[in-house]
């Protein structure tokens, strides 16, 4: 059985941040890697967007980037300056291709196309078996959800943040490239949370997603539907759809880390590195990932990575809330945006607010409803 120092289970977004850091830093350079998924990543076959101020690490692979962003709903609507924040979009052809270029020269990183089975730590050494071979490492990062514990189970709601996109191009100008769709709420809610999420690539061409957060998901052709609608009332008839994309993502504050153990570590979604209130883990990932390599370090019990912050508790009860009353998603985020700046809502979403920042923002949401959820919570 083949031996290595570190095995890295799924090259999704996660798994290949996590690798692309361990090549970059010397002080893993005799660390031998082996990288393991069942497909090899070379297409469009999602997007991935996030803020932050300036330039970043990614920044060479950004396809577009907006510095305003567009809230709208019945009981509020504005186009919202981000500044100093830019609102950026990665294409996933473009993240896998940027990365994997770079692993390949390295020698002591390996790629093999299989199928995870299982894992296994046996204390001083993990046993990895795939549907071709079985594994040994010294620590295992795994990006692959391998337990439905979190379905399962009743202590914490699950959401899903579920979507299908459509990349649409028409003839003539039709969109305002400078500015991002953050939320649309002006569509029907039938009894969820429902939103439109558009982002103009150019003056003709535009990815649109019909985006729920809600427990149950739809028929491919409910999301189709409401897209051709929301085209038609915005005039938008004649278009081509050159691509399409779909996903689901957990939205729940359910403990993946408790899935750790000493050599094992869940990464990504897996490892509950998903802004549970939201479903963004583009950019948390990254901050997570630059935060292990550190640990790596100095650090052999994966288990003691993390720990829980405030941001969690606040996104527990708003989790709570919405999943008893999933039809008031859109007159929260209303009052959220209605009454704080868009630049202190996406500090708040990147959890980097302080203390009295937070206050601000909760205290702008109803405060009776989320007094029940803490007094559910403790009784």
């Amino acid at each position: 059985m083949q031996k290595y120092n570190y095995i890295i289970t799924g090259t999704g977004a996660s798994g290949l941040m996590l690798a692309y850091h361990l090549a970059l830093d010397s002080f893993f350079d005799e660390k031998q890697i082996l990288l393991i998924d069942k497909e090899i990543k070379n297409t469009n076959d999602r997007t991935w967007c996030f803020w932050e101020q300036d330039a970043g690490i990614w920044d060479t692979i950004v396809s577009k980037k907006w510095d305003k962003i567009y809230f709208g709903s019945s009981a509020f609507s504005s186009q919202i300056d981000i500044s100093p924040y830019h609102y950026k979009l990665i294409r996933s052809k473009d993240f896998y291709s940027f990365i994997l270029e770079i692993l390949k020269e390295k020698s002591n990183i390996t790629i093999k196309q299989e199928k995870i089975i299982s894992l296994n730590d046996k204390r001083n050494i993990v046993k990895v078996e795939t549907d071709q071979k079985v594994y040994l490492a010294d620590k295992v990062f795994n990006s692959v959800i391998q337990s439905l514990d979190y379905k399962n189970q009743k202590i914490y709601p699950v959401l899903n943040q579920h979507f299908v996109g459509w990349f649409v191009k028409t003839s003539e100008p039709f969109f305002d490239s400078n500015t991002a769709t953050f939320m649309d709420f002006e569509i029907a809610q039938k009894g969820n949370t429902r939103f439109m999420y558009v982002l103009p690539i150019s003056e003709t061409e535009a990815l649109f997603e019909y985006t729920l957060f809600s427990e149950n998901l739809l028929g491919e052709h409910e999301y189709e539907d409401e897209i051709t609608k929301y085209l038609k009332e915005k005039g938008i008839i004649s278009y081509e759809i050159t691509e399409k994309e779909k996903g689901c993502i957990p939205m729940t504050c359910y403990n993946f880390e408790k899935h750790n153990s000493k050599n094992i570590m869940h990464i990504g979604t897996a490892g509950g590195w998903t802004k549970p209130s939201t479903g963004f883990t583009f950019n948390l990932t990254s901050k997570k990932v630059q935060e292990l390599i550190k640990f790596l370090k100095s650090n052999t019990e994966l288990s003691k990575f993390g720990k829980k912050t405030k941001f969690w508790y606040y996104d527990l009860l708003f989790i709570d809330l919405l999943h008893q009353q999933n039809h008031i998603g859109a007159s929260l985020f209303s009052r959220l945006f209605q009454k704080n700046r868009g630049t202190n809502i996406l500090k708040f979403l990147d959890e980097e607010t302080t203390l009295l920042e937070d206050v601000k923002i909760t205290t702008s949401l109803p405060a009776r409803k989320f007094l029940k959820m803490v007094w559910n919570r403790i009784f």
